[in-house]
């Protein structure tokens, strides 16, 4: 089956869909912000943009468009950097999805650099000898849940295609930033400060921590010379140099001799490893059509799964952050979570019936469930297509927290939306040769069989865990790129991701506005409202309607591209500290 998905072939649909559409009401009002936000301004260019999680990443990223690099090359520019500056969320020593349009051809791509398990793993890694699973830190810390790296070969898959720039001269802004050093940001100062696990490991403390064991201040001078050395390498070498070689060698060494919890990582494993093309997940949203990555991230189906489900009301005619927005939001996410839980895994080892999860017919039967009036209560995963009986145990998984998110377009209109991650903040705390390694195996499901039913998402040899990444590109009804998101925050990106697409699409809120919107979720359990947020007003009229609501952080870190007649308009989350740099 072919990897690419040319958006021609659904041109006719979008412009049957565009010539029927209804016309979107004014939102009235601006979002209101809770007090401790930053409130950003709108970004707006002409040639080429992109937003990132750190000012330092996107001038890297800006640079490269000045000098006529394509998306895919700002995006490994600025990622290289990230993993300098921002080492709690991304970096080399993990993985991520990336989506890519590429204008001349038409042409959408779907680059799966997920970690893989060594292929000495057992499915009962993460119990404890009395067959209960284990805590999430005691899984999490040290090598045990340490995959594959998935990030270089990835970069280097996407760099072949649709690279302009030389692959070494990409590195460049990072080496240079990790041997000259860079101010400790008030983010990552907060994070070393409070993380309770990063002094494990005596390597990775001597990097983050003074001589006398606080956390480094803010606007301390941060050198790494063992990272910028090991980009030096795989610059000069590419992926292989990572895979192979000493790096390769020293990732095997840190994670089989790491204590507490030594892993089963060979250099078989890293040396096996291939960055996968997978076919994009796309369907259409109103008048657009919106395509996000496939399995074994979760991301773009449980999307289109919540767009398809509200497709049959007009948004348009609802209040943003209202009572009824809100409670239709949070029934649709829940029948969309019933279905991931219970579905979604590595297609490789598991069969994904995203077909029939995204068939119109199924999606209008699941929407009869929701009651305008009343909160369903827990949703129960449905029967798409042949299915008779569900196949597998619910699970609900993802722990992830630290992760980034990437949106670009360059000047010749290039999209590419792009998420990365270590999984939990600074990954499983194990730093080699200046980079943090992941902790994604924790992704699986720690349990195999819930029951008596094997849960879908378990853990195999060489198998990838289950994401909730949701690097998404929508394209409006003549095929052009109409917006490019996504964003960090475990399996809360899918909400996250679809309820800015709501605010861009059916509220007409810039990229901006929409980002900066307050959250609110329900992943089939509480309904999450957005701490410190105007939402909290909503909590007794929510709860009206049966909702079981928790008010919560909610810390996302959205980055977001707007195409319009009239240019770009970038816009990055409050929440975090990343730009929008454009021309």
């Amino acid at each position: 089956m072919a990897s690419i998905v040319k958006i021609s072939a659904y041109l006719g649909a979008l412009l049957a869909l565009a010539a029927c559409a209804a016309q979107p009401i004014d939102p009235q009002a601006t979002p209101e912000l809770p007090s401790q936000y930053k409130a950003k301004a709108a970004v707006k260019a002409q040639k080429y943009m992109i937003v990132s999680a750190n000012p330092h990443a996107s001038r890297a990223g800006l640079s490269v468009l000045q000098k006529g690099g394509s998306a895919v090359d700002a995006a490994i520019a600025a990622q290289m950097v990230l993993n300098v500056v921002e080492p709690q969320s991304s970096g080399i020593g993990g993985g991520g999805f990336l989506m890519h349009y590429a204008t001349k051809t038409g042409s959408i791509e779907a680059f799966d650099g997920r970690e893989t398990a060594p292929a000495k793993i057992s499915p009962d890694v993460f119990l404890r000898p009395d067959g209960r699973p284990k805590g999430f830190y005691e899984a999490a810390v040290g090598g045990a849940a340490v995959g594959v790296p998935g990030l270089v070969a990835m970069l280097e898959s996407a760099h072949k295609k649709h690279g302009k720039l030389p692959w070494a001269d990409l590195f460049s802004p990072a080496i240079n930033l990790a041997e000259k050093g860079f101010s400790v940001s008030e983010r990552l100062h907060s994070l070393v400060a409070r993380d309770k696990k990063l002094k494990t490991f005596p390597q990775t403390a001597a990097l983050f921590y003074d001589a006398q064991g606080k956390a480094l201040s803010i606007g301390t001078l941060l050198k790494n010379p063992e990272l910028a050395q090991s980009l030096r390498l795989i610059a000069k070498g590419g992926a292989s140099a990572f895979y192979q070689g000493e790096i390769g060698n020293d990732i095997v060494k840190a994670v089989n001799g790491a204590n507490p919890n030594p892993g089963m990582l060979s250099l078989a494993d890293m040396k096996s490893y291939t960055a996968k093309d997978r076919v994009p997940l796309c369907g259409p949203y109103r008048s657009w059509l919106v395509c996000g990555m496939p399995p074994p991230s979760s991301g773009g189906l449980a999307t289109l799964q919540i767009l398809g489900l509200l497709e049959g009301f007009d948004l348009t005619k609802i209040k943003p952050q209202s009572t009824e927005a809100v409670h239709l939001f949070a029934e649709a996410e829940k029948l969309a979570f019933a279905d991931r839980n219970i579905y979604v895994s590595d297609p490789d080892f598991i069969p994904v019936p995203t077909t029939g999860l995204l068939d119109s017919g199924y999606l209008t039967d699941r929407r009869k469930s929701i009651d305008p009036k009343k909160s369903m209560g827990k949703a129960e995963p449905g029967l798409p297509g042949l299915i008779s009986e569900a196949p597998f145990a619910p699970d609900q998984g993802g722990f992830g927290f630290s992760t980034t998110h990437i949106s670009i377009i360059d000047e010749e209109g290039n999209a590419l939306s792009m998420t990365t991650s270590i999984e939990n903040a600074f990954g499983s705390r194990l730093l080699v040769r200046g980079f943090l390694l992941n902790n994604q195996l924790t992704d699986f499901s720690f349990l195999p069989i819930k029951n008596g039913s094997p849960v879908a998402n378990s853990v195999e040899a060489n198998k990838r865990p289950r994401s909730s990444m949701a690097p998404t590109l929508v394209f409006d009804a003549l095929g052009k790129p109409a917006l490019i998101v996504g964003s960090p925050g475990g399996s809360r990106i899918i909400g996250y991701v679809s309820n800015t697409i709501l605010g861009v699409l059916d509220w007409k809120m810039d990229a901006q506005e929409a980002v900066s919107l307050p959250h609110y979720q329900n992943r089939n359990d509480l309904t999450e409202l957005e701490k410190g947020s105007s939402l909290e007003a909503l909590k007794i009229p929510l709860e009206a309607l049966g909702h079981k609501i928790r008010l919560t952080p909610m810390t996302s870190g959205l980055h977001v591209i707007q195409v319009t007649p009239d240019g770009l308009i970038g816009g990055a989350d409050p929440r975090r500290e990343g730009i929008a740099l454009g021309r």
